[in-house]
């Protein structure tokens, strides 16, 4: 999973370059991206300049952590895909 989907997410959507340089489209397109907003809470942390909000990027954390638990817990209590 990191390989696959962490590593082009990160490098693709403003790891290394802010996301005022995107285009509008590619601006708007990069807001569905996590990583954008936990890159951006990282940010604030050392510079306190972010390019998304600090109480919007942890907003987004919190959903997007919470989506991710309710996913788990579905695995688990449904036993999605085990073998009998």
């Amino acid at each position: 999973v990191p390989r696959l989907i962490i590593t082009p997410l990160s490098f693709f959507f403003f790891f290394f370059y802010s996301i005022d340089m995107l285009s509008p489209l590619w601006q708007k397109i990069s807001m569905f991206n996590p990583v954008v907003y936990l890159i951006s809470a990282f940010r604030w942390s050392f510079f306190e300049h972010a390019d998304v909000p600090l109480a919007t990027s942890l907003i987004a954390i919190s959903v997007f952590l919470l989506f991710g638990m309710v996913i788990i817990r579905w695995i688990f209590t449904t036993g999605y895909r085990l073998k009998s």
